[in-house]
Order: C-alpha cells, then sequence, then structure tokens
C-alpha cells in the first residue's frame, strides 16, 4: 500500500466514478490507499496530528467532570461511605473491563469510527447504526448540558446572576468551547493537555487536603478519623429500612456511579488522529486502571471520611461548589479560600467536557458518515484533516442551551437529557459483545493475540463481566417506580424508553438495507486496517529538558 494519499477533488471525497464504484472495485482503491473505504469509497481524510502525550492526559483525566466534583453528595447520602465505596469499587471494574475490550479493538484498527465502527463490522451492521445514532443524539443533548453547568458555576463568584448574564456566559463558553475545535484537532489535544492537568492537581489536591482535615490537620484541629462510619454508619438506608435499604442505596449508587464515568469509552475515537496510535492507546489503556482506582474510588473513599451522610447540605443541588461535600467539609474545618479554588477548577472541567464531547461527536457523525451509516456530505474534511461539516453541524447543538433561560423549555431539557441514562450501559454491554466476536474472528483466521500490540490475558471474563452486570443494570434502573407509593409515568418511560428506541433502531435498519449478519469466519479482519508502518511515527529528540521532563510524565 502507499504510504502517501492520492489527491482528489472535491475537497477530500474521490470523484463520481470512485462514488459509483461497486464494492469490488471499491476493495481495489482500497489496496492503493488503506484510507478509502471499501464499502462508501469515501477517502478517511483525517490526519494523526495529535501527540502521544495529548492522548494519555486525555485518557488519565478526560472525562473528569461535574458529576464526580459536585454528584459525590448524593452518592454519599444515598449510600453511606461504604455504600458509595463499594459502588464505585464494583463501577470501576466495570469500567476497566470494558477498556480493556475496546482497547485492544482500538489497538487493533486505530481508524475513524472507534468502537461504532467496529460494532457495526464485527457484531452487525443493524447494532452499529443503534449504536451510533443513540450515542450521537446522547452526545448532542449533553453539549447543552455542560454549557449550562459551566455557566452556573460562574454564578457563585456572579451575586447579580439574571438570565442577560447567564446568555453572555453561555455565549461566551460556547465560542471558546467551538473555536478549539474548529483550530483543528492539535489545539483540542493542547487543550485537553492543559485541562487534564488542572483536573489532576484538583483531584490530588482534594484527596491531600481531605486527608489533612480528616486527621486533624484544619484550623479546628477536629480529628474525624472513621467517626462517621460509626455514626451515623457505613451504609445509609434508601426508601426501605434494615438490610434491604442498605442494598438498594448501594444498587442506586451504581447508576450515579456510571454517570461519573460517561463517555470514558470514546478514547477509541481519537485513534484515528493520534501520532502512533499502537503504541499511545497500549499505554493509555494499561494506566486507565491507575486511573479510575486514584481518581474515583480513593476520592470517594476520602470524601465519605469527611461528612456524614445525614447532612442536607449534601442534596442540594446550586449547580456550584457549594454542592461539593469537599467544600461542605472545608467549611466546617474552618478553611474558607478552597471553595472558590474548587468551583474555579470545577468550571474548567465543565468547559473541557463541552469541549471533549463536541470533538467525540463530530468525529462519531464523521465515522458515520464514512461508512455509509449518516449523510456523506458529514464525510467532507478539510485540507487539514477536519470534519468541517460534521463539526458545523454539532456545533448547533449548542443553541439549545438557551431553553435554560425558559423554565418550560429548561424542564423538556432536562428530560431529554435524562433519556440518555441508559444509553451508555446499552454502549458498554455491546461494545463487550462486539470484543467476544471480534477475538472468536481471529482465532477463526489464524491471527494470535499474543502477536498483537496489546491483548490482555484475562479475556474473555472481562468481557462477560461488562455483559453480566450492563444487563442487570439496564433491567433494574427504574426500580424505584415499582416501590410503593413511587409509581410515575415520566420516570417510569425517562427510565426504559432508551430499550425500545434502540431495537427500533435495529429494526428500521435491517428492515431498510437488510444487511447480511457474517459469520466468525466471515468477518473483516484487514480490510482499511494500517499496518505499523503506516501509523508509526518516530517522536523527535527533546529540545531541552522541560520537553524532557513532559515527555517523561506523560508519554
Amino acid at each position: 500500500m502507499s504510504s502517501n494519499p492520492p489527491t482528489y477533488d472535491d475537497d477530500k471525497i474521490l470523484p463520481a466514478a470512485a462514488v459509483s464504484a461497486t464494492v469490488e472495485e471499491g476493495a481495489e482503491y482500497a489496496k492503493d490507499d488503506v484510507r478509502v473505504d471499501v464499502h462508501t469509497n469515501l477517502y478517511d481524510g483525517v490526519q494523526r496530528k495529535m501527540e502521544q502525550r495529548h492522548m494519555q492526559m486525555i485518557a488519565l483525566a478526560g472525562t473528569l467532570g461535574t458529576g464526580l466534583f459536585l454528584g459525590s453528595g448524593k452518592t454519599i447520602a444515598h449510600g453511606g461511605p461504604v455504600g458509595s465505596f463499594l459502588a464505585f469499587v464494583l463501577t470501576g471494574s466495570i469500567v476497566y473491563s470494558m477498556l480493556v475490550c475496546v482497547g485492544e479493538m482500538a489497538v487493533y484498527a486505530p481508524i475513524s469510527g472507534g468502537y461504532i465502527h467496529y460494532i457495526e463490522r464485527w457484531l452487525n451492521p443493524s447494532v452499529g447504526f443503534a449504536v451510533g445514532w443513540q450515542v450521537c443524539f446522547q452526545y448532542c443533548l449533553f453539549l447543552p448540558s455542560e454549557i449550562i453547568a459551566a455557566s452556573i458555576l460562574i454564578s457563585y463568584w456572579d451575586t447579580t446572576f439574571s438570565n442577560a448574564h447567564q446568555a453572555a456566559y453561555m455565549i461566551a463558553l460556547m465560542v471558546g468551547a467551538a473555536a478549539i475545535n474548529f483550530f483543528g484537532v492539535r489545539w483540542f489535544g493542547e487543550s485537553e493537555f492543559i485541562f487534564a492537568f488542572i483536573k489532576i492537581a484538583l483531584v490530588i489536591g482534594l484527596i491531600i487536603a481531605g486527608l489533612v482535615v480528616d486527621l486533624g490537620g484544619g484550623p479546628t484541629h477536629d480529628r474525624i478519623g472513621f467517626r462517621y462510619w460509626k455514626d451515623p454508619g457505613a451504609f445509609a438506608e434508601y426508601h426501605f429500612t434494615g438490610d434491604l435499604g442498605k442494598f438498594l442505596g448501594f444498587f442506586t449508587n451504581l447508576l450515579q456511579a456510571a454517570g461519573s464515568f460517561a463517555g470514558i469509552e470514546s478514547i477509541a475515537v481519537a485513534a484515528a488522529e493520534v501520532k502512533n496510535p499502537r503504541v499511545a492507546l497500549t499505554k493509555a489503556i494499561k494506566r486507565l486502571f491507575w486511573r479510575i482506582t486514584i481518581f474515583y474510588i480513593l476520592l470517594i473513599f476520602v470524601v465519605g471520611l469527611l461528612v456524614p451522610y445525614t447532612d442536607p447540605s449534601l442534596l442540594q443541588s446550586t449547580g456550584t461548589a457549594a454542592s461539593s461535600p469537599f467544600v461542605i467539609a472545608f467549611q466546617r474545618a474552618g478553611i474558607k479560600a478552597l471553595p472558590s479554588i474548587i468551583n474555579a477548577a470545577v468550571l474548567t472541567s465543565a468547559f473541557s467536557a463541552g469541549s471533549s464531547l463536541m470533538y467525540s461527536v463530530s468525529r462519531m457523525l464523521y465515522g458515520l458518515s464514512l461508512r455509509g451509516y449518516a449523510p456523506r456530505i458529514l464525510a467532507r474534511t478539510t485540507k487539514k484533516g477536519l470534519p468541517i461539516v460534521s463539526l458545523c453541524f454539532v456545533t448547533l447543538f449548542y443553541a439549545l442551551s438557551f431553553m435554560t433561560l425558559s423554565k418550560g423549555a429548561s424542564t423538556v431539557l432536562n428530560w431529554l437529557s435524562n433519556l440518555n441514562a441508559l444509553i451508555g450501559y446499552i454502549t458498554w454491554g455491546t461494545i463487550a459483545i462486539t470484543y467476544l466476536r471480534f477475538k472468536k474472528g481471529l482465532e477463526a483466521q489464524g491471527i494470535d493475540r499474543k502477536t498483537l500490540h496489546y491483548h490482555s490475558r484475562l479475556q474473555p471474563w472481562p468481557a462477560y463481566w461488562v455483559i453480566l452486570w450492563s444487563g442487570i443494570i439496564i433491567i433494574f434502573n427504574g426500580w424505584e417506580v415499582f416501590t410503593a407509593g413511587h409509581w410515575s409515568g415520566s420516570d417510569f418511560v425517562i427510565a426504559y424508553i432508551t430499550i425500545p428506541v434502540f431495537f427500533i433502531l435495529i429494526l428500521g435498519y435491517w428492515l431498510v438495507k437488510r444487511p447480511k449478519h457474517l459469520t466468525i469466519d466471515e468477518l473483516d479482519m484487514y480490510s482499511n486496517i494500517p499496518s505499523d508502518e503506516e501509523v508509526s511515527y518516530e517522536e523527535p529528540p527533546p529540545k531541552n529538558w522541560g520537553v524532557k521532563v513532559v515527555n517523561f510524565l506523560f508519554t
């Protein structure tokens, strides 16, 4: 194969002769250039401009957002300190198991479309279509939610927070997040590197400060220790008393904890734009175990030490740092400066989440178009490899942020956002099922997994673990509406509507396109997958000691 792409007209889209070619002719084009899709004959024009350090930091802290920093109070209130801790341990194990599944596939095939492409390629085209469009819908609705969250965080300092002020803040945030993406993937990578560094510093700072306060190092010198594990207790009772109530508090936190991990699988989406992807992704996946352990599990453990689950402040919903259990604990300890610092750091997290979501969903739409599951125009790229049409389309969804200025419209937006709660679990379970087919496909075609750049020796058990718990959570996530006195039609719809929509999308695509379900022996393990020579990249020698330190820490 040629390492240099041929030049085509129409801004990286193949000429009409190629567009009308058959699949067999498309395969001939692909022999000349691996980036020409063998089914649609569209040219994959994105370019590898993201550095390895960008990938490492995105993997470490890319999805850390307001949910973890501000939502952990509700987690403690529902499950208690030990119930919350165990929920995050279990959820962390599910997430890590899913990541080793998607990581192995991404290292094998670091191409546009990420896990959505793997699902349609190695599981079933109809399922890939359904997952792709549901995830894109989810992310497009999360975009305005993150902008709204960021604007509310600013209200911590704005005592006269009016609709006009909020609208101005949202416009500034939208322009900033969009500009980062339109400047190109390298600028996006640099911005995420900086934001991830701030988030990592925040997490480490919160853990250290929390331990200092717990051990009596605050101004009041009150040594808390494990006091709140004894009184009011290690587990909170939720809806029912006794052991059942404690279990339900723990189970409810599985849903809350998974929300804090939402989008973590999107590192596979960046595989098509990072230099030396097989090396970069292998390092990133291997380090994710420690990220989950330190940034999520250890953080929730420290939170559980600082505030009793009976504190009513844990359930307040201000949207600012005032909702953080760390701020509640620091204020109790007489520390006044930290809340404002925490709010500023969480603000950067919310802004980063908006920018990251825009990047991810634009690349997902681009990948869907490239493979024939979305309008072809979305596959257009600029000469510098920017999927410009997809980016412009996604940017339009920022306008939904203004719905928060109207009470009725805000209710509709919140309702639509909540509809997406189950999509993450459906995606994780589908990734694990796809991995099992991928693994069998390699074995059937004589490809030894041990020769790959990355593989998990524990497989297939991690995939089974993900499938088991995803199924349990999908089925029982709306359990509260079935308890006496808690029935709500709207809550039932929010909890379960995603499931029939998912199957309707699968059935609709199958009825229209009638795609063939491939047997294990028929799975395509080769086309459009670049060789090591085509994606390898030698890092230039560091220019000074500062670059050496950065490379040592982040590559």
